[in-house]
């Protein structure tokens, strides 16, 4: 015998689910009404609120992000722009958004920016301004995710009536109450992990970088940077890597050919996992002869042999400040507060020990 669907009446057709119209009509109040009652409005008369709930009830109504909206006269509904949704940092945020939102009784929309990969600069502007432009016609509020150049384009498209927080790299300098942005402290996070290579007694680190969102040098390449120029150490050149363990693995064969390398900390744990990869394929064992640091802990990171330090940033974190302070704008309940989020851990693990003898 086959379950008993309840969106299902006996004749096999889907029943039309009840509409906050159906509960106005049988609590024989306005729709607007019943409304402010599912929005604890304290306008409502006791005896009205008591009728309408006992509608609610009786009819099955289930409340939903119309119904919500009705009310304020707002949509409850957030668009996250983003360049990509499948890399660690940018999915866990997205997940953070969908879980704060959820919980608020907003929808999500995702909008996926595009871009050329800076060979036509004029036509990336234009599709991320119409990209803009489509999700400030969906109504309510709008995240940035701007870890790349089509993110800070889009941050900076977004018109100054639309409510707005941007999930930025680590600012060079506190930004302003103007700049409703939150992030997580990368230079602080690499700085830990650069010392932390240093005290097993490496000579210094070299670093493979992920791609920075603007042309300045991001924060992670100067929290590697300060610990160097702390310690005394050499500052190697940084190699520019991608997002991805292909662009850690042609870093990697590049650093392995130089013995003397000893240490080197990645931009994420992706890249990470390419150049531990380029080290086996080149005979240099790690941590033995070469230890690696990665970035972000990402689920894969603790399971890699040798298992991987990282620093561990709380993105999913970050995503549900993102919509608490967008929440806040939205609802009007809270000022516009620019803040980094969580403090980075660094996570020792199997990857990372004292240089070899004689190095």
């Amino acid at each position: 015998m086959t379950g008993h669907n309840p969106g299902m009446n006996v004749t096999g057709h889907t029943r039309r689910s009840v509409s906050i119209r159906d509960v106005a009509t049988a609590a024989g109040v306005s729709y607007q009404t019943v409304s402010r009652v599912i929005n604890d409005h304290p306008s409502v008369k006791p005896s009205t609120r008591d009728r309408v709930l006992a509608a609610i009830d009786e009819l099955g109504f289930r409340r939903n992000s119309n119904a919500l909206a009705l009310a304020s006269g707002r949509t409850r509904a957030v668009t996250v722009l983003t360049s990509n949704t499948t890399h660690y940092g940018y999915a866990s945020i997205l997940q953070g958004i969908e879980e704060a939102a959820r919980a608020a009784a907003y929808t999500v929309g995702v909008g996926v920016l595009e871009s050329t990969g800076g060979s036509d600069e004029a036509a990336d502007e234009a599709a991320v301004g119409a990209q803009v432009r489509r999700a400030a016609d969906a109504g309510g509020g709008l995240i940035v995710i701007a870890y790349d150049p089509a993110g800070v384009r889009a941050l900076g498209a977004v018109p100054a009536d639309l409510p707005v927080v941007g999930v930025v790299e680590t600012p060079a300098s506190p930004p302003g109450g103007d700049r409703p942005w939150v992030w997580t402290d990368d230079r602080e996070a690499a700085y830990e992990a650069t010392r932390h290579l240093l005290s097993l007694g490496h000579e210094t680190v070299h670093y493979v970088a992920i791609p920075s969102s603007t042309r300045r040098t991001s924060a992670r390449t100067t929290g590697w940077q300060q610990a160097l120029r702390e310690a005394g150490a050499p500052e190697p050149r940084p190699l520019q890597g991608s997002w991805g363990p292909a662009g850690g693995h042609a870093a990697g064969l590049e650093l392995a050919k130089d013995t003397a390398v000893t240490a080197i900390l990645c931009g994420n744990d992706d890249l990470a996992l390419g150049v531990i990869r380029a080290l086996h394929e080149t005979g240099r064992a790690v941590p033995r002869e070469v230890s690696v640091a990665g970035f972000d802990d990402a689920p894969h990171s603790a399971y890699l042999t040798p298992s991987l330090t990282t620093v561990r940033l709380d993105f999913t974190g970050l995503g549900r400040s993102a919509f608490a302070l967008l929440h806040g704008v939205l609802e009007e309940s809270a000022p516009i507060a620019p803040h980094p989020v969580s403090v980075p851990e660094l996570v020792v693990r199997e990857s990372s020990g004292p240089p070899p003898e004689g190095g």
